[in-house]
């Protein structure tokens, strides 16, 4: 008797406390935020990530009442930032701003001490950048089925600069290598600027390079163009063909921005995210701010951006093998 007393007691315990807790999950999504978010960044003031995560935080701040706050950790490719995150609360009020990077770290670096994959909800993807891929105006090349032509009758004389090993640059290089089947020689430089002055100067042939910064070059003349790297072409730039168009069928890389939290952080708080951040992309003037540097906005849902993501993991993750490059 005494015995079905205790589990007569326990079991109501249990349900009072049941009872007392569901009202609380149900009201998470519905209280959330009531205080301020973290917008964490793993690269320095000023840049592109901070000019997109300062837009969203600014429309997400004016739904909500709350203020968002941009936190910037720049340091090992991004991945300071980004265990920061992953060791952050799972209550939604920690994001973090992913890049490409993302997707190449895995690889790069032997030892991280956080799972790309597990140690994440994916919100949503908020945009892709095109690269593009420019040549000298000594080359007299002026296609991608005319550069794979020369650069398989010649294997290792056409060379191309990047930001250095282990850069998206290099590797959007690496990846076009394997997809052509050619051979062209990778020569290093210690930021984008050189790599750049050195293609335009012709010391090297082709740079494999974001569009934004690149298509300057483009327009004055100093460089032209053989492709993007987007599967469709771009607003900014419609009159260069894609590298889908000229025979490489499927190729797309470039750079591309998200939104992830915590592993662990509720369904429902993850919806209101993905919603909120859905919203600022399709304003007006938030729009019309990021396609002007061509971008192609996205914002997806989180189960399409997770499987963006695994392809992602596994296309840089094999170009890194075969470039050789590792950070330690």
């Amino acid at each position: 008797m005494l015995q079905q007393t205790i589990y007569r007691q326990l079991a109501v315990a249990a349900a009072a406390l049941l009872s007392t807790c569901l009202p609380a999950a149900a009201q998470t999504a519905a209280s959330f935020p009531n205080k301020p978010i973290r917008f964490v960044v793993g690269y320095a003031p000023g840049g592109a990530t901070d000019m997109i995560a300062r837009s969203i935080g600014e429309k997400l701040t004016e739904y909500w009442g709350q203020p968002v706050i941009l936190e910037h950790r720049p340091g090992a490719g991004t991945n300071t930032a980004t265990e920061a995150v992953a060791r952050s609360p799972k209550d939604g009020y920690t994001l973090l701003l992913m890049t490409t990077a993302n997707a190449i770290n895995p690889t790069l670096y032997p030892r991280l001490r956080y799972d790309a994959v597990k140690d994440f909800t994916l919100v949503t993807n908020l945009m892709k950048v095109p690269g593009i891929v420019v040549a000298n105006n000594a080359l007299p090349i002026k296609t991608i089925p005319a550069l794979i032509a020369y650069a398989k009758a010649n294997p290792g004389k056409l060379r191309y600069s990047s930001p250095g090993f282990g850069s998206t640059h290099h590797l959007v290089a690496e990846v076009f290598k394997t997809t052509a089947g050619v051979d062209i020689l990778h020569v290093p430089y210690k930021g984008a600027a050189p790599a750049m002055m050195d293609t335009v100067a012709g010391h090297v042939e082709l740079y494999f390079g974001a569009l934004v910064s690149t298509l300057q070059h483009v327009t004055s003349k100093s460089l032209h163009a053989l492709a993007v790297t987007s599967m469709e072409r771009v607003s900014v730039a419609p009159d260069i063909a894609t590298m889908d168009e000229q025979g490489l069928k499927g190729f797309e890389t470039g750079a591309w921005y998200g939104v992830s939290v915590a592993s662990g952080t509720p369904t429902d708080i993850v919806q209101k995210l993905n919603d909120g951040i859905a919203r600022a992309l399709r304003d007006p003037d938030v729009a019309k701010r990021f396609t002007a540097e061509g971008a192609v906005i996205v914002a997806d849902t989180p189960e399409q951006f997770a499987t963006f993501f695994q392809g992602e993991l596994s296309k840089w993750g094999k170009a890194v093998q075969a470039s050789g490059a590792k950070v330690e």
